[in-house]
């Protein structure tokens, strides 16, 4: 089974769209959607991204009219999702509702897409499914989870590996170091993680080259946090490490919290990075 949701606001727990696809030997054998009434106030920015308002789901089911559907479809089953943003809105659903938890198996076709397709510069679902040919209404829940069930179809046909493969935990690799800072610059004396991309990439080298030392993740010695994301962030206020920087902040700890553009809009041209 695949599953897509779409949410109202900023709580992962205000689903507004559920989109199931079944696959059967690599060809569509089910399918279900519903709109679902969040029983949450719609923001308009996500309004925005899928088009979905607070007037089209009334007299729609909430989450907990639609649970045990979710349950008969995806219990005892393997779930694809495009990132674990599904899997933890429907976690958050099923608490606030107070319903049994979704016991299925994981598969994230972001991580299929990455490993099937390394040498994509996104492995966005939009993206990939561009790469792949295959059609997308993006934001819409059901034409989601078909993409993201599709991808899974197609890497099983480019690689070899059954799904078996794709479920099977996969060899750490050592990170690589991050680069030196310099030993003056506009940010010495910042301790910097990053969100959104490896922490000996090219905004690290930026970083580092303005001085700044680059930080495994958010700790207690931890300057600023720089997020490859414009702002408001979205969905990335969810990350692990976004929370713990920014309850740092809000305790009065000595952290910023910047977007990768806007850090870099006050950096000297360094054209040798």
């Amino acid at each position: 089974m695949v599953i897509d949701v779409e949410t109202a606001c900023s709580r992962v727990s205000s689903i507004c769209q559920i989109g199931i696809v079944g696959f059967r030997n690599g060809a569509v054998a089910f399918e279900y959607e519903t709109l679902v009434d969040p029983q949450d106030h719609f923001s308009s920015f996500n309004t925005r991204i899928h088009g979905i308002a607070a007037s089209h789901v009334l007299a729609q089911p909430c989450f907990a009219d639609v649970h045990g559907i979710l349950q008969a479809r995806l219990n005892g089953r393997t779930t694809v999702a495009h990132s674990y943003f599904d899997k933890g809105a429907l976690a958050a659903a099923c608490r606030i509702n107070d319903r049994a938890m979704l016991e299925t198996t994981w598969l994230d076709s972001v991580r299929v897409a990455k490993r099937a397709w390394p040498e994509l510069p996104s492995h966005r679902l939009n993206i990939v499914a561009k790469h792949l040919d295959i059609p997308l209404k993006h934001h819409d829940a059901l034409s989601d989870a078909r993409a993201a069930g599709m991808i899974v179809v197609k890497a099983i046909d480019h690689t070899g590996l059954q799904l078996s493969d794709w479920l099977a935990p996969q060899p750490r690799k050592r990170a690589a170091a991050p680069p030196t800072p310099a030993p003056d610059g506009i940010l010495k004396g910042q301790r910097v993680a990053i969100l959104g991309e490896p922490r000996n990439g090219r905004l690290a080298q930026q970083i580092a080259a303005n001085g700044g030392r680059i930080m495994a993740s958010v700790g207690a010695t931890t300057t600023m946090l720089v997020v490859a994301a414009d702002e408001p962030f979205g969905y990335v206020r969810y990350d692990a490490e976004f929370k713990k920087a920014e309850t740092r902040r809000l305790a009065g700890d000595d952290i910023h919290i910047v977007s990768a553009s806007a850090l870099l809009s006050t950096l000297p041209d360094r054209r040798d990075v």
